[in-house]
């Protein structure tokens, strides 16, 4: 999965709107519209940084496994 994969899979998981998603994460939704039409690269860190708290509080799964994956495959 793309980086932008990962972030729309993420929010689907958790079943939040990107109005939703983005104030959970303290973000603008343009930004968040803008990271998942791919106008603006999210960082990785931030990335794995949302992931890792979407799957401690249980709204995602397997996700943060998913990118390891494929930074270990690079």
């Amino acid at each position: 999965m793309t980086d932008i994969e990962l972030l729309k899979a993420a929010r689907k998981q958790s079943g939040m709107s990107q109005s939703g998603f983005a104030a959970y994460f303290q973000m603008s939704k343009r930004t968040l519209q803008e990271w998942e039409q791919g106008r603006r690269k999210i960082p990785e860190f931030v990335l794995r940084l949302m992931l890792y708290r979407l799957e401690t509080e249980g709204y995602a799964t397997d996700l943060l496994k998913e990118m390891d994956e494929r930074f270990l495959n690079d």
